[in-house]
């Protein structure tokens, strides 16, 4: 594993001596987060410590739903979707109380140190049980969204883009069969990740995404152009967080300007399921593994990430807070293969 970046940030240390560690997965499901709980156990065992899974994310925690993982707990797991410890959101835990009582859950089970896979809301309910407590925590980033600060890829995200891409490929048959113009819903509520690496790959004729400033007038525009040199069927990429509405109101908005007709399809919660690509399967393995030793070493409040080539810990809180651009030269390069 090339190193060379891993400590490009000023990173966390704690004192304790680490004989245990738990690993549960929050928030929603990502392809490649049983890669990563296969690979914080068997990293753990491979350095000598117990691992055990938590069950149903930070509500297991509070509840007590922990068992000890063995190498057999995660065989012929790196290939599924989904979580096989489930997950979870929990309320409950916005409360210092409650996180008090999952650190004495912790040390009452003989846990030293946690692994948390999810996204920002999962990360922020570990950075506070390492501030409040001084509990050792890492963070492995798994949400197909794509959206966390200080890692070039999440877990998850390059299965739901191709998940996505094989089912804009299909509406493109259908489209272009009846001559119509398909609205496409991708999954992204606050990043376009998604709906831009789906819109350039599949060829759409707009794309539309919170980072964006995209109107009807312009989309009406793209289609009409599309339309004078011969085109029959348009695809339009939108991402569930476009500014100018979702699916439903773009249909109206096209058809009362434009007197378009178009039909929807929202893909949701299929681009979270299936089983992980190759790429997923890779990164969750790294960074499921460098966040487990990381934490052996005496590092805390961190997330394991890839910067380029390179694996690198970023703290929690700038994973959380930070702000990861999507490239400007890529929203242009969207415009103008649509052209």
């Amino acid at each position: 594993m090339d190193t060379k970046n891993l400590f490009k940030f000023k990173i966390s240390k704690h004192k304790q001596t680490i004989k245990s560690i738990g690993v549960l997965t929050s928030g929603g499901d990502a392809p490649g987060m049983n890669a990563a709980i296969r690979a914080v156990v068997r990293t753990g065992i491979y350095y000598g410590k117990k691992v055990y899974g938590i069950y149903r994310g930070y509500q297991g925690l509070l509840e007590g739903e922990f068992e000890e993982f063995k190498l057999s707990s995660v065989a012929n797991i790196i290939q599924r979707g989904g979580t096989i410890i489930k997950s979870s959101r929990c309320p409950e835990f916005h409360s210092k109380t409650h996180r008090k009582k999952a650190y004495e859950n912790l040390i009452s089970n003989g846990i030293d140190a946690l692994v948390a896979i999810g996204g920002d809301g999962t990360f922020t309910g570990a950075h506070l049980l390492w501030n409040e407590t001084k509990f050792p925590v890492a963070g492995v980033p798994g949400t197909i969204d794509n959206d966390l600060y200080g890692t070039d890829v999440t877990i998850g995200f390059d299965t739901a883009i191709n998940t996505a891409m094989h089912a804009i490929d299909q509406i493109r048959d259908t489209a272009g069969s009846h001559d119509r113009i398909f609205l496409v819903e991708v999954m992204g509520r606050h990043a376009g990740y998604i709906a831009m690496d789906v819109g350039i790959g599949g060829g759409a004729d707009a794309i539309v995404i919170p980072e964006d400033k995209v109107t009807i007038d312009q989309i009406g525009a793209q289609i009409s152009r599309g339309i004078k040199r011969g085109k029959t069927s348009s695809i339009i990429v939108v991402s569930e967080g476009s500014k100018i509405g979702h699916v439903h109101e773009i249909k109206m908005k096209l058809k009362k300007k434009f007197g378009y007709d178009s039909h929807i399809c929202v893909l949701g919660h299929v681009q979270r399921g299936g089983s992980p690509t190759t790429r997923d399967r890779k990164v969750a393995s790294i960074m499921g593994a460098l966040a487990t030793r990381e934490l052996i070493n005496g590092y805390s409040d961190f997330m394991a990430g890839i910067d380029g080539l390179h694996p690198q810990l970023i703290p929690l809180q700038k994973a959380i807070h930070g702000k990861k651009p999507l490239h400007k030269d890529l929203i242009l390069l969207g415009k103008i293969l649509a052209t």
